[in-house]
Formats: C-alpha cells, structure tokens, sequence
C-alpha cells in the first residue's frame, strides 16, 4: 500500500549537514514517501539546524517560524547542531515540533515518521553514541556530491562549540568510503567532496591509526584506475597541522584530487592563535608548505577561512593578519566577524571587540579577498584548458578544477547537468570566467 506523506527538508550550515540531509532524504524515499519543493504541500517538515554562529541560530529560528507559518498542519522536525545546544529552548519556542539532538540525528533513518508519540531522548537522558553514524548515500540533490568520511571533533578551539555539538571524531572506515564514491559515480556524478568536521583527526578511531592522507592514497589506489580522467575528487577543509611531507607527496602524485585546497587558517597573528587555541602552526609554516606545493602544483586555487575582531584582537594583530593574508596565494576566502558562542572559553574573555570593530575588520579582509580574487580570475584566463563540472543550463555554467565559476556565453549543445565539459578560457567578467567549449 502506498503511503501518502509528503516532506520537506530544509538545509542550513555545512556540507556535513547537506550530506546528513541527503541520506535521511534517500531513506524517506525508500519507505515511499514522497519529496515536495513547495513547503506548502508537506506533511512533514525537517529542519537540519547549524549552531556554529549566533546567525546561524537566528535563520534557523526566522525559517521556522516562516515554514511553520506556510504549513500549519505539517509536523515539524527540527535536527542537527542547534537542536543538540539548544534543545530546551528550541522546544519550548517551538511547541509541538519534535526536536531530534545531532547526536539522534541518524535514527530520523528508521524512524516512524515523527508521529505525534515518537519519542527521543534527549542528549541529556543519552550520551552521543562514540560510533560513525550510519548514513549513506547513493547520489545527491547537488550537481557535485559531498561523501562524509569524519565527524566530531576533540581540538576544542577556543571559540568553537562543534565538540559540544558533534561530539569526539569518529571516522568512516576507508573501504566504505571508496564504496560510496564508487556508486556516485557509476550513478552520473563526476565530483565528490570528502569533507570531515575535522579532517586532522581522521582514523584515530580505526584500526591501525591511519590519517588522513593514508585515506587519500587508499583512495588513489582505489578510484584511479577506473576513475582518473573521467571524475575528480574534492577535499572540503584542512587543519594547517595536515600540511605535511606527506601531504605534499600524496597530492602530487594525485590523479584524482582536484589542483584547489581550503585551508582554515581563522587567524595569521600569533597572539591570536594563541588565544583561539590554534597555537600548532603559524604563517611560516603555512607559507612554506604552500611554497612546496607550488613544485607540483604549478597552478592552483587557494581558500581559507578567517575570523575578525576576535577577544583581544588589536589593532597590531589585525594588520599582521591582513599583511600576511596579502602575501599567501590565496583566491578566495570566508570571512567571519567573531561570534559568541554559549558555553566556549572565548565567549568569556576580556577585551570584547565591539561590533562595528569587527564588521570593519571583517570588511577589510574582504576587499582584500575580493582582489585576489580578481587576480587569480585574469590568471586562470591565461590557462589553456580546464574541466568544467556543468551545475546550470542555459547559460551553462560550472566549476573547474581549480575551483572558479565558469559560464559558457555561447548555447552549448546536448549539454547536461553534472557533465564535465573541457573548456577554453575566453576573459574574466566580473567574478566569473568566460569559456568555450574545447
């Protein structure tokens, strides 16, 4: 008999999340229920919460009230890091929604769709379960995948409320990775992510202790014989203390992995990272790795992330960030005004940088990523060649290898979605790359 239940799934924060999302996605559609795109039409509604910034929290609860609003009767199921932090007043805002901890998250996998008795505890009647949770996925709702290989993490940076949210690292075992790459790609997809909440930690938790650059050559080995040259792999975010021989070796001898690297950097003066809790690296060491990697990596794209004003952030550790910032190859960055974040060190420490400090620090940073930007795009136009991973038709446009957005002016014939077309730059235009087919 079929079941007549409709859901809508809505997804805020990090590709861990949209990743969490798809899997419980994938089994709602196993047990025939139906996904609609207009809220209006759902029976049921899932909220999959972040919690790393106050704004985070504030669009969780603003989307809410507004699904809840164009859907009166649909049962509400508000998950992920947010309902983790803020279970009691998530629940007591929210009246009869039915709030799912992160670290329950994966019983919305079997669970009968959120009647009004369904009952999970929450995280204070039960301690997050110290095992890898067992999503999976056989495709994706995006045009490039994203396959979770890590969660949790134990660092504790200061400003951090992740390790109060996900809980300590726990690793996917590798072969079951190179499963489920396997299968997005056999089912169309021509790039994956491997993203982690902290890749650093990877494998401590397996057998024989491997990190995470032994995962990528288990992978190479794996994928590349089949794979190379057809599909590519995308790794979402390293800690500056992966970048190490190793690291350079394995990424250079890659025919799998994608010439682009997102690094969090959060700070570049001293005396912050100090204070953050990410005294384990500093400007030189990154600046020479990235100098290394400049030997097998001729040409390649270059993120990080960067937090501003944060406590006790002078004015002199601000310039030394924005100096260094100006010497590293960056092309892209996220930019982050400091946050406070309920139960972490830095939410209590002196010297507060008052808000309109942050946003001008935060603007500044900015208008200096912003030119690398620019710089990098005139660069890679100079490029004989890239791979464009199709995301939009009509105009076509995508993402090269090198992780800058691509648009094809020109009408590109039998062209489809997930493709990866070779292509030949033709100019910058504005914060994208004009291109044509090869």
């Amino acid at each position: 008999m079929s079941i007549n239940k409709y859901f809508y799934i809505y997804t805020l924060g990090c590709k861990i999340n949209q990743y969490e999302s798809q899997a419980i996605r994938e089994a709602w559609l196993g047990a025939e229920y139906q996904e609609c795109t207009d809220p209006e039409q759902a029976d049921i509604i899932v909220m999959n919460s972040c919690a790393v910034t106050a704004h985070a929290v504030r669009d969780l609860r603003q989307q809410t009230r507004r699904l809840m609003r164009l859907a009166p009767e649909a049962k509400v199921i508000i998950t992920g890091c947010a309902a983790e932090v803020l279970h009691k007043e998530l629940a007591k805002d929210f009246g009869d929604a039915l709030i799912v901890p992160q670290s329950k998250k994966e019983e919305l996998l079997t669970l009968p769709m959120a009647t009004p008795d369904a009952s999970i505890s929450t995280p204070e009647q039960s301690p997050a379960a110290l095992h890898f949770p067992k999503f999976s996925i056989t495709g994706y709702n995006r045009v490039r995948a994203v396959v979770k290989v890590q969660d949790g993490c134990t660092h504790r940076c200061t400003y951090c409320i992740i390790p109060s949210t996900r809980g300590k690292s726990v690793s996917r075992p590798m072969q079951d990775t190179a499963e489920e790459i396997h299968r997005i790609f056999e089912a169309g997809w021509h790039e994956v992510t491997l993203s982690g909440i902290n890749l650093r930690q990877f494998g401590r938790d397996l057998d024989g202790s491997p990190n995470f650059w032994d995962l990528m050559e288990y992978l190479e080995k794996d994928l590349a014989p089949t794979w190379a040259g057809k599909a590519r792999l995308r790794i979402s975010s390293l800690d500056p203390g992966q970048l190490t021989e190793q690291a350079l070796t394995v990424l250079g001898t890659s025919r799998m992995v994608c010439p682009q690297l997102h690094i969090s950097l959060q700070s570049l003066a001293p005396a912050v990272l100090r204070r953050m809790g990410r005294g384990h690296y500093s400007f030189e060491s990154v600046s020479d790795w990235l100098k290394g990697l400049a030997a097998y990596w001729p040409f390649f794209g270059l993120g990080t992330d960067l937090i501003a004003g944060f406590p006790g952030e002078t004015d002199e550790d601000f310039q030394e960030t924005l100096a260094h910032m100006k010497e590293l190859p960056l092309t892209y960055a996220h930019v982050f005004p400091y946050s406070q974040r309920p139960g972490t060190p830095a939410a209590r420490y002196p010297e507060q940088v008052p808000t309109q400090i942050k946003k001008e620090r935060a603007a500044l940073l900015r208008k200096c990523a912003d030119e690398k930007k620019q710089a990098f795009l005139e660069h890679l136009a100079q490029q004989p060649e890239l791979d464009v991973v199709l995301e939009k038709l009509d105009p076509a446009r995508g993402v090269c290898q090198h992780y800058a957005d691509c648009v094809f002016p020109d009408t590109l014939e039998h062209a489809e979605k997930r493709q990866m077309v070779r292509a030949v730059p033709i100019r910058r235009e504005g914060n994208t790359l004009l291109v044509r087919p090869a």
